[in-house]
């Protein structure tokens, strides 16, 4: 039987991955970005793509660096925008620039560039304004002196950072001494700094640009007790560089703003923070730009808001949330009514507003990996030609099971293309508060059904879009319902004669690695148990973890013992395959480590005299809290299909000789 692209890693790994979307103002263009393997499969390389908007003619490369393109954007004048990293002359590897590609043709040439690079790009919907963001050192004056500076810091091979303040380190990023600053770009590349002195405020860049090009809207991290960040909504003039604070509030941060094609409104989410006996919610709000005044739309509607759009004719939000294990359109009115845009199994990001009511997005599901559709005002869904969809080794169902305390419990089933009953994967998703609702080039469910594997993916107790109860049920005790949700889905599973209730394993990742920690310590009813990125000792976690302020918001010191895995380490009979990078942040390598060590040392299956073990630790010196090199990425499911077809199957299969 051959499963085409899932048969084998390679050919999957060489699957070509879309990215991103952006629409002309007229809504007569749309460009996308597919990444593609390079030549020695080391790394994927990012190409801009022009898409048919109509859905018939198939899309086209219109961009061939050989360090690859990103962040698209259209100018008013129908001019196309991208960053790129162009090597020259003796430089291989400069900062990624600001290109422009002319409306009326002809070769691309380079608009601004930055020695620090550029990472991000917007555009006014009516105006011919441009603004970037792009990272400065703190004591640089002028372009001159940032070059100088950086050259002196490369060339004394100096990367120390003096911090005075927190956060000091973001996923796999160490932050400082730079920081991002927003420029306005003139039509010759000329650069205006927007923003002087901006200390650790648009570390994430997240801003929009108003319709006529004269003042923008962006998050704004400012400090908080207790070494924490906050997030308000800063006004930046477009002219003179001024700003203020449009909206903040003491007890929440407000992200994702979203200007009204009048420029006379302002969307954005509100998240509140959380304490240990209280999870955080997630709503839509809407701010007069004449009054000052705002206030939250559609209280009654229990989802997170994920993105916010304006339509084009300013009549209604256009808000993407998760629903179901899907994650739909809703069109939200300004009167805070609300009515779902798409009805399909598929969840949308990316969503662009077009003129006569189009909408463009991407869309993915576990059925496919994300690709362009065109959503018209009769709600009809057409697909717009990109790249080819590959075929899937199975089928996707979902099971709904019960929890105790009545709950309905949903989850996504994949089952493999065979006559006997299948050996069944609980995969547990991270976050914790997220739902497996979209395709995942990295945990793949399909790679594991090629190779005759059921993959159960629930949605326990803390997932989102099942309402504000549904993750208040795990709030705080992630041992509790989250772990009971759970074994109630694989007891569901299991029930289904095409699953060998005798064969089962568990994976998980970040949460749901902790998660397959504490399923370790509470259960022998799987064969093997993955734990990638993990969480082992909470106590251990809080304060090394990247953002230490938001977990202490999360849990006690008491209420962290209680649901921390390690203190059941010798409860652990089941062999489990540890996986960390050492770049990880989030989830920093001691937990690794020390999960390694105890594994060893304390578990109910300790190592040999001899040092030998039934354990395994997987390493990644490179990686961080994803896996995310080619070769490596394929390393990591090779090691990890011969654990589990050892002690699943009763199979040994050779590991890769790459490992030495």
């Amino acid at each position: 039987m051959t499963t085409g692209a899932f048969d084998d890693l390679d050919d999957y790994l060489a699957l070509p991955r879309v990215s991103g979307l952006a629409v002309s103002a007229d809504g007569s263009r749309v460009v996308t970005t597919v990444a593609e393997l390079n030549a020695t499969n080391t790394e994927y390389v990012t190409a801009v793509w022009e898409l048919d908007p109509i859905g018939v003619a198939p899309g086209r490369r219109l961009t061939r660096g050989a360090k690859g393109e990103s962040a698209p954007a259209f100018t008013f004048d129908g001019d196309l925008l991208f960053t790129s990293v162009r090597p020259t002359e003796g430089d291989d590897t400069p900062p990624a620039a600001l290109w422009r590609l002319p409306f009326a043709g002809g070769e691309a040439a380079q608009l601004a560039e930055l020695p620090g690079g550029i990472t991000a790009v917007r555009t006014a919907l009516a105006a011919s304004t441009v603004v970037i963001g792009a990272p400065l050192l703190p004591s640089a004056d002028t372009v001159d002196d940032e070059r100088r500076l950086r050259k002196l810091r490369k060339d004394n091979k100096i990367s120390a950072i003096l911090h005075s303040g927190y956060p000091v380190r973001h996923w796999d990023q160490d932050l400082g001494p730079e920081q991002t600053h927003l420029f306005r770009v003139a039509a010759d590349g000329t650069l205006t700094d927007l923003t002087r002195q901006p200390g650790p405020a648009l570390g994430e860049v997240d801003f929009a640009v108003s319709p006529d090009g004269t003042f923008a809207v962006a998050t704004w991290h400012v400090p908080a007790p207790r070494a924490a960040l906050r997030s308000v909504l800063m006004r930046v003039d477009l002219q003179t560089g001024q700003r203020s604070i449009l909206a903040e509030d003491a007890i929440a941060d407000l992200e994702h703003p979203a200007i009204s094609p009048d420029g006379t409104r302002v969307a954005f989410t509100r998240e509140t923070v959380s304490t240990p006996e209280q999870a955080p919610r997630i709503t839509l709000c809407h701010l007069n730009l004449d009054s000052g005044e705002w206030a939250e739309l559609a209280t009654a509607w229990d989802r997170w808001p994920a993105s916010v759009t304006w339509a084009r004719d300013g009549s209604e939000l256009l808000v993407t949330a998760d629903d179901n294990g899907r994650c739909p359109i809703f069109a939200i009115s300004l009167d805070g009514d609300v009515r779902q845009l798409t009805a399909d199994d598929f969840s949308y990001t990316n969503v662009v507003a077009a003129p006569h009511g189009i909408t463009y997005a991407l869309r993915s599901s576990y059925a496919a990996p994300p690709h362009p559709v065109r959503i018209d005002t009769s709600g009809a869904i057409t697909v717009l030609p990109c790249v080819e969809l590959p075929q899937l080794p199975g089928e996707l169902t979902e099971i709904i099971a019960s929890a105790a305390d009545g709950t309905p419990l949903r989850s996504w089933l994949v089952l493999p293309v065979t006559d006997q009953p299948a050996p069944l994967l609980l995969w547990i998703h991270g976050g914790p508060l997220g739902s497996w609702n979209v395709w995942s080039w990295r945990w793949n469910p399909w790679l594991m059904a090629a190779r005759g594997y059921a993959v159960l993916l629930p949605d326990p107790a803390l997932s989102t879009g099942y309402g504000q109860a549904f993750v208040q049920r795990g709030w705080g005790a992630w041992g509790g319902p989250p772990y009971q949700d759970l074994m109630a889905a694989v007891d569901a599973a299991v029930a289904d004669p095409r699953i060998d209730a005798g064969r089962t394993a568990a994976m998980g990742g970040s949460f749901g690695g902790y998660m397959a920690n504490w399923v370790a310590g509470h259960t022998d009813r799987f064969a093997a148990i993955v734990t990638h990125a993990s969480l082992w000792a909470l106590d251990q976690f809080g304060p090394t973890t990247d953002g230490a302020y938001y977990w202490a918001r999360e849990m006690t010191p008491a209420m962290a013992q209680a649901n921390s895995p390690h203190r059941f380490v010798d409860k652990i009979t089941t062999p489990m395959l540890v996986i960390h990078g050492d770049k990880d942040y989030r989830v920093p390598i001691g937990e690794g480590l020390r999960l390694w060590y105890e594994l060893l040392t304390d578990s109910g299956l300790p190592a040999a005299e001899d040092g030998t073990s039934a354990h395994r630790f997987l390493y990644f010196p490179s990686e961080n809290h994803w896996v995310l090199a080619p070769q490596h990425a394929k390393i990591w499911y090779e090691v990890v299909t011969a654990f589990l077809a050892e002690h699943v199957l009763g199979e040994q299969v050779q590991l890769p000789e790459t490992l030495g």
